[in-house]
């Protein structure tokens, strides 16, 4: 990792902890059927992907979802708590260790979200770290219902690559999924894959090579 000057990070399982198995389990508490096909870490129902990309509104997600459990009476609050259930939350010290990584190399955040996870992370880390956003943590905090774009898509890396003017061969992408690391390479970027917790970023970051 000597040539690395730049590092994009992912966001879940990165940074934040998750666990689609809780979601997976509240979905299928709302009455959806088929859950590992209907939502997934490596597959999932095209209302995800749509509502990561901002293409269908918080509104017509939850539509999907009461259609998906054959339930119309299904609440927003039900759904919604259903749907952020996989959020655990930023382990201590890992804001440090971001901000130790940003002082060494230009550091950005590329995450696939949403505006319901987005709305409740932006009040956790609110209540729990008392700051507004990620935005201090990394050069720039990408997002994709903002972009209209999601990981796999090399359209997304090369957004990132033109809009910062980096040099692919000295970037660095980060994620927990082995499919986005596809795209990533596609688009010439080094890719490295999250194999640890959240809470063990510094020692896994410092194991692969990265200055601390």
């Amino acid at each position: 990792m000597n040539n690395i000057k730049n590092i994009i990070f992912d966001y879940g399982n990165v940074i934040f902890e998750i666990d689609f198995r809780i979601a997976q389990n509240s979905f299928a508490q709302l009455g959806i059927p088929g859950i590992e096909e209907f939502f997934g870490h490596k597959g999932h129902h095209s209302l995800f992907d749509q509502l990561e990309t901002g293409a269908i509104t918080k509104a017509a997600f939850r539509t999907g979802i009461r259609e998906a459990a054959h339930n119309p009476a299904l609440t927003d609050e039900e759904i919604d708590a259903a749907w952020n259930s996989l959020l655990i939350g930023v382990p201590e010290n890992v804001h440090e260790v971001l901000l130790a990584v940003k002082k060494n190399y230009r550091t950005f955040l590329l995450s696939n979200t949403n505006q319901i996870h987005y709305d409740y992370i932006m009040d956790y880390l609110k209540n729990e770290y008392k700051v507004a956003n990620n935005d201090h943590l990394f050069e720039k905090a990408y997002y994709s219902q903002l972009m209209q774009l999601r990981k796999p898509n090399v359209e997304i890396f090369e957004q990132v690559i033109k809009e910062n003017n980096l040099n692919p061969e000295e970037t660095l992408f980060i994620d927990d999924s082995p499919q986005h690391l596809i795209g990533a390479k596609k688009a010439g970027l080094h890719t490295l894959l999250m194999t640890e917790n959240p809470k063990n970023l510094g020692a896994f970051l410092k194991s692969n090579g990265i200055f601390v």
